[in-house]
């Protein structure tokens, strides 16, 4: 059995180990080690066909470059970073959130696409959370919602290390590059689907947390209530907290300028909703409309079914992956370039989707006749807060 395993080897091309290194690949496609090196790493001026060749013979022989060499030869790793660098007092509260879950899906398969691998790091809101980052070698992170001159974005840009953001980071943050969505046009809008179903008031369960995404939301909602000559009518609440959302939504719902419709910044504020509306016996959507930004398909299924906004959470994790990559690996092959302020920053903008529901259409009101009146809301039960 001996003799014949090494025969098939001998013919394959193959290690014994049953995977083959680069000395097999340039053996199997006639070419020097070289050769094959600038193929795989699309470096050196080879042409077309013999790129596709090489790596043609590297699949079919089952070639994967080694990651203790490729340190060597190039000094990096291949790992990059992602995690939340200000959300909550737990160190992954963060992955509980099915917009995380969605984008760390999408940026996992752009990084393997590419050969890196993805550690999910803790959040660093705490700076002991930031000494398990210095034990991992890391060729760049990418930070979801960083807050307003984020000390942990800062000390990765000081080691040298490139940052895409997940979000336009506020002030001068000096990270490579960030991808957003346009949140003053989603929110403008979802007001004006909410007003067109007939809202006259339009609350808003916001955060209290500086990342732009909070910010940027929130400043939509008043400009679009001074322009359309409404109070505004909101409670602001630490976002990780999902009890402090319960009891935010209450408070919303127990003001004597209660709203007829709310907009939710976070997830869980539509089940949050729904459940204080049950409390004061009002009726979704008859009596209160209710939209909330959520991954979640939980939505569909509830009663009724919430209107939610995706922020397209799939896209963006793909598209800070290949900004932060390209970053790592520089155009022409060299440094990866020097960090900007964000309002100079390479960037992407991405488009969100209102996905309509029960909850957000216009209530069928009943003939003048019989016509019920809508009471001020009843006293709820006790929340413990």
């Amino acid at each position: 059995m001996t003799a014949a395993k090494h025969q098939v080897t001998r013919k394959t091309g193959r290690r014994t180990g049953g995977r083959a290194g680069i000395r097999e690949v340039a053996a199997a496609a006639g070419v020097s080690i070289t050769t094959v090196s600038d193929a795989l790493n699309g470096k050196g001026r080879l042409p077309d066909a013999t790129r596709r060749h090489v790596r043609s013979v590297a699949e079919r022989l089952g070639y994967r470059p080694s990651a203790a060499a490729r340190t060597l030869r190039t000094g990096k790793s291949g790992l990059i970073g992602l995690t939340v660098t200000t959300y909550g007092e737990e160190p992954f509260t963060f992955t509980e959130f099915a917009y995380f879950a969605e984008m760390a899906r999408a940026a996992t398969s752009a990084a393997l696409a590419r050969g890196y691998a993805l550690v999910i790091l803790p959040a660093a809101s705490q700076h002991r959370e930031f000494d398990v980052w210095s034990n991992v070698a890391l060729d760049g992170t990418v930070v979801i919602d960083p807050s307003d001159h984020d000390p942990v974005v800062t000390e990765l840009v000081r080691q040298g290390i490139p940052v895409v953001s997940d979000g336009r980071p506020g002030g001068s943050l000096p990270v490579t590059a960030w991808v957003d969505n346009d949140h003053e046009a989603a929110v403008t809008g979802l007001l004006d689907h909410l007003a067109a179903a007939g809202a006259r008031r339009i609350g808003l369960l916001t955060g209290t947390s500086t990342d732009t995404y909070t910010r940027l939301s929130t400043t939509a909602y008043l400009n679009w209530c001074e322009r359309a000559g409404q109070n505004p009518v909101y409670e602001a609440y630490p976002a990780h907290d999902p009890c402090a959302g319960a009891v935010a939504a209450d408070r919303l719902l127990a003001r004597p300028d209660r709203p007829d419709a709310v907009y939710g910044l976070f997830d869980p504020n539509g089940t949050d909703l729904l459940a204080a509306a049950r409390r004061y016996g009002l009726r979704v959507p008859d009596d209160l409309l209710v939209v909330c930004c959520s991954e979640s398909s939980v939505y569909a299924t509830t009663e009724p079914p919430i209107t939610t906004l995706s922020l397209k959470p799939g896209r963006i994790g793909t598209s800070v992956i290949q900004l932060l990559i390209d970053a790592i690996e520089g155009a022409s092959g060299g440094r990866p370039p020097a960090p900007a302020p964000a309002a100079e920053a390479a960037h992407q903008v991405m488009p969100t989707e209102l996905i309509v529901r029960t909850s957000s259409q216009p209530p069928r009101r009943p003939a003048a006749s019989a016509r019920a009146t809508v009471t001020a809301p009843r006293t709820p039960p006790a929340i413990d807060q």
